[in-house]
């Protein structure tokens, strides 16, 4: 499993130095992962690199990087439950889990588009009325261009980029 950590981030868990790392075979199993602040509270954004499928959990006490993979496993597994998810989780994440590496953003595409989730994240969390797993369904309704299905259609949501992911493999 591949988690391509933010600079932020990775100063935080220190995880030492991220090399570049081609995208993981498994779709399901190379997730971008970026630290952020709303409200003075930490804050750490997940989102499956190819999708851009989101879930946001607490940063307060992850210090290290086996925390850290600790409590974004538990975090995506709450999430993909909740999202009706659970079977892609059991099957693709679960398995691909025993061995994690650390790596670099993928490009600048992946970096661009969760710094847009970022910005909408903060501002959701910063209201106090969503709680950050509540965030999570929200952003993964939200059009972007670096997901789109097809020429034709400019934008995708999260959502629909990972249903269709789903769908392209056989359950």
């Amino acid at each position: 499993m591949n988690f391509r950590l933010s600079q932020k981030l990775n100063a935080k868990i220190k995880a030492d130095i991220l090399n570049a790392q081609p995208p993981h075979e498994n779709p399901f199993a190379d997730w971008s992962a970026h630290l952020f602040l709303a409200d003075r509270t930490q804050y750490i954004l997940l989102s499956n690199t190819k999708t851009l499928y989101s879930t946001v959990m607490y940063g307060k006490g992850i210090t290290n990087d086996s925390h850290f993979i600790e409590r974004a496993l538990s975090s995506i597994r709450e999430f993909m439950q909740d999202d009706g998810q659970e079977p892609v989780y059991r099957r693709f994440i679960v398995p691909a889990s025993n061995t994690v590496r650390f790596a670099k953003a993928l490009d600048r595409s992946v970096t661009g588009s969760m710094n847009e989730l970022v910005d909408f994240a903060t501002s959701w969390l910063a209201d106090g009325e969503l709680s950050p797993h509540d965030v999570g369904f929200k952003l993964n309704d939200f059009l972007l261009s670096a997901i789109s299905l097809s020429k034709s259609d400019k934008y995708s949501t999260p959502r629909e980029a990972f249903n269709a992911l789903v769908s392209s493999i056989e359950l």
